[in-house]
């Protein structure tokens, strides 16, 4: 009900607007800047009101992964692949924003091998190709992350998931020299 009034409170100030407009042309034109500031508040506030409800539907929608590079490198010498054995920092929320875990947190990057199906299968599909240093924000609904089921107590049924990723390692190399992080190589 309160959209509609919005509606047409919106559709007739433009309509004031516009026989102002032709009716007192340029003598008014105090008048008409006034007229056209307040329309232009009013579209504001209707547009804010109206797209804020629709992307927030939308976002709870989310059926498929969305990918978002934040940051990536210059160069890019090392790009993960399936079946590499990867570190990654991240930071886990809900989609309302609610932090369910963080290995930045932790001061502890997360390992595991790529495309093995060790994580959940949005984390397989949006850290392939990534250079190392790179940043992503992954999106991802709840058939690619803990389906309806979850992962209770923090991530209810049905939840889509974000991430801040950044990629730290591929197979023990990262990205301010090829030499191997593991410590196991000859001096």
């Amino acid at each position: 009900m309160g959209r509609i009034l919005i509606c047409v409170a919106f559709f007739a100030v433009l309509l004031l607007f516009g026989i102002a407009s032709i009716f007192f042309n340029s003598s008014f034109d105090s008048l008409c800047t006034f007229i056209s500031l307040f329309t232009n508040r009013l579209f504001l506030r209707f547009r804010f009101l109206f797209c804020h409800e629709v992307s927030a539907k939308k976002s709870r929608d989310v059926t498929e992964l969305q990918i978002g590079v934040k940051y990536k490198p210059e160069t890019c010498s090392i790009q993960a692949h399936k079946g590499d054995k990867v570190k990654v920092h991240y930071h886990g929320m809900l989609i309302d924003g609610s932090v369910f875990d963080s290995s930045y947190e932790r001061g502890d990057p997360f390992e595991f091998e790529l495309g093995s199906g060790q994580v959940i299968k949005g984390w397989d599909q949006g850290l392939l190709g990534m250079c190392i240093g790179e940043k992503r924000k992954l999106k991802i609904p709840a058939q690619l992350g803990y389906g309806a089921q979850g992962s209770p107590p923090k991530i209810p049924g049905g939840a889509t998931l974000v991430f801040d990723t950044e990629l730290v390692a591929v197979n023990g190399k990262t990205s301010t020299s090829d030499k191997n992080t593991e410590g196991d190589e000859d001096l």
